[in-house]
């Protein structure tokens, strides 16, 4: 019986050095992992005002997003043909995110954006986003992996 005993303590005390080792690997919520994400957000937002196209880059292959009327969405192919008529939007800001990992190849992006766009009546219309964005490491290369979406009334400013 005390093999028994002896066996549990050695198994619970490796366990938990394990369980240490791997909380050390995971990227800190506010490091340079983080602060590169947040960045590659900022720039997605930033896609709808004509800023750098980075869809590609950061999406994966197998990337999902659901839409806030719940389409569903995969992966451009490439980046829009530019055409000075279309109606960009306006003042795009990432106004929120937050980084939390949850294994050292894990992570989700909790946000929220802004944008101003142009109706149909000439008139415009200021429209906010809240989001989750879910990001994997994979071969060294962090990626999103799925999106949702959730359009929300803004606050005031």
């Amino acid at each position: 019986m005390r093999s028994h005993t002896f066996l549990f303590w050695v198994a619970a005390v490796a366990a938990a050095f394990a369980g240490q080792a791997l909380a050390a690997d995971i990227p800190a919520n506010d490091g340079a992992t983080a602060k590169w994400m947040i960045e590659k957000e900022r720039a997605w937002a930033n896609m709808a005002c004509g800023g750098e196209w980075v869809a590609t880059e950061i999406l994966a292959d197998d990337f999902q997003g659901t839409a806030p009327k719940g389409i569903r969405y995969g992966k451009p192919k490439s980046a829009p043909t530019y055409d000075p008529k279309t109606q960009w939007s306006t003042d795009c800001r990432l106004d929120q995110a937050d980084v939390r990992f949850f294994s050292p190849d894990a992570a989700v992006v909790y946000g929220a954006e802004s944008k101003t766009v142009a109706l149909p009546d000439a008139k415009h219309e200021r429209r906010c986003l809240v989001w989750s964005d879910m990001w994997l490491r994979r071969k060294g290369r962090w990626q999103i992996i799925a999106v949702q979406d959730n359009r929300v009334d803004c606050p005031a400013r």
